[in-house]
């Protein structure tokens, strides 16, 4: 009895232990061979290095330094110094827009019309008023003219005198306020009638008819295209070297362009974060360049001397580039370098990584590149 228990006890226990020893054990041997046990050494020691030396069909190319114009760029938007936002000086409904964004306009053009009903009933009451002024100013002037008869022949008083003389002139005033308020009501007619205050193009529509129009707010923009110029955040450093009248050059993307600026006005201020001046810089009338378009102002910043590299030469392994500099004893170093920016087709800026007058070997002989340039043309 205490042998079977034993028996069935002793095999429990092989089922619980077994499983975990067997993935111990596994789990060494994995460990194992992921650190190599199961693979040969390498014993340590200098190992000599293979020379690879210039063959005759490669081509080389000398680096060489040059001086070259430094531009820097500020980013900047073009805007209009003549922008205008239209809008009434009356609260009114709208009866009539009769432009729409892109549309060019002349001054004096008519851009809104009002509901103008109430105005010219203004104008009405004000003509009826200037006429019963003016039948109480005649009135007035005449009983003043024959009090003086009579006060001249003793007959009335200076008191009467008086009495007629100033109700001619409460009446004479009366009759200039009349016309003062025609004048008035006649120019806020004249609002009902929203023209142009300059000539530009509509670049945006804010109103439709229907709508209330009140005083201040805008329903139509307007900017002059010849006003067009750029305005960018220029370093301190750069900003204090440029003054008024200077032309510099601007780059619009969008139409792949250069064109000549004007710089027109300097900001005075510079502001704290950036360190940096607002200038603006005024371009010529041109037909494809818009209100809010990206540009970059060219600055040149001075010359500067760097080492030019044919980009031949460059071999390039991940993000990693290389040359194979030739030695004087006609054997080839790979080096690892550094590049900037492009100048002219077919050469970089080298930064580091490289000496003036250290030959390189090109990665293809001009013979290569123009059968390559031959094969990608096709009839």
């Amino acid at each position: 009895m205490k042998s079977e228990r034993l028996a069935s006890s002793l095999r429990v226990l092989l089922k619980t232990v077994l499983p975990i020893v067997a993935g111990l054990a596994g789990l060494t041997l994995v460990i194992a061979w992921l650190a190599g046990a199961f693979t040969g050494k390498i014993e340590p020691g200098r190992v000599q290095e293979v020379k690879r030396r210039l063959e005759p069909e490669q081509t080389t190319d000398v680096v060489h330094e040059v001086t070259k114009d430094y531009i820097e760029e500020a980013v900047g938007t073009l805007k209009s110094a003549g922008r205008a936002e239209v809008s009434a000086r009356v609260l009114a409904r709208i009866e009539e827009v009769a432009v729409s964004a892109g549309d060019l306009v002349e001054p004096r053009d008519l851009l809104i019309k009002l509901d103008d009903a109430e105005f010219s009933s203004r104008v009405k009451q004000s003509e009826q008023a200037v006429l019963s002024a003016e039948a109480s100013r005649r009135q007035a002037q005449t009983d003043f003219v024959r009090v003086e008869n009579l006060f001249k022949q003793s007959v009335a008083t200076n008191a009467d005198l008086d009495a007629a003389r100033a109700t001619l002139d409460v009446a004479t005033a009366e009759e200039q306020r009349a016309r003062q308020a025609l004048m008035e009501a006649n120019i806020v007619l004249s609002y009902a009638e929203i023209r142009a205050p300059r000539a530009g193009r509509v670049v945006d529509r804010l109103a439709e008819p229907g709508d209330t129009a009140r005083p201040g707010e805008p329903l139509l923009v307007i900017y002059d295209a010849a006003s067009l110029r750029l305005e960018a955040p220029v370093l301190e450093r750069l900003a204090v070297q440029l003054k008024p009248g200077d032309r510099l050059t601007v780059h619009v993307d969008a139409v792949d362009r250069d064109v000549e600026a004007t710089v027109d006005e300097i900001v005075p201020q510079a502001d704290a974060p950036s360190r940096s001046f607002l200038v603006k810089a005024t371009l010529p009338r041109t037909a494809d360049l818009y209100e809010g378009m990206f540009g970059r102002l060219l600055i040149p910043a001075g010359q500067r001397r760097h080492l030019c590299l044919a980009t031949d030469s460059i071999q390039e392994i991940g993000q990693l580039q290389f040359v194979e500099v030739v030695r004087d004893d006609g054997t080839l170093d790979r080096r690892m370098i550094r590049t900037g920016r492009l100048g002219m087709p077919g050469r970089v800026e080298v930064l580091s990584g490289l000496h003036a007058g250290e030959r390189v070997v090109l990665q293809s002989s001009p013979a290569d590149q123009s059968s390559a340039a031959d094969t990608e043309v096709g009839p």
